[in-house]
């Protein structure tokens, strides 16, 4: 017996799938001091760790700056908005 799923099922386990990735991607306009800022006051890392994302996004043109859940990531994301740096949702391995 072949179990199969209906499309929006599939659609759903297909969405679910991960774990996901917040990217921060190279932008002309913010500072590197203030992109070590915004990681530091809202993921909570360390002036090094910081330091180190920000110069990934400055010199590979994008940084991943958390994994976990598609929601969450989500929720980085658009908070990385509100801060104006330029972020997406990516799944990882992708």
């Amino acid at each position: 017996m072949t179990l199969t799923l209906p499309q929006d099922d599939l659609d759903l386990a297909r969405t679910e799938s991960g774990p996901w990735q917040t990217v921060v991607w190279n932008d002309p306009v913010n500072l590197m001091s203030y992109v070590v800022h915004v990681f530091r006051e809202y993921f909570g890392y360390s002036a090094a760790r910081a330091h180190q994302l920000m110069l990934a996004v400055h010199h590979d043109g994008h940084a991943v700056v958390a994994e976990g859940p598609r929601e969450q990531m989500e929720l980085h994301v658009q908070a990385m908005h509100d801060y104006g740096l330029w972020a997406t949702v990516r799944e990882a391995g992708a």
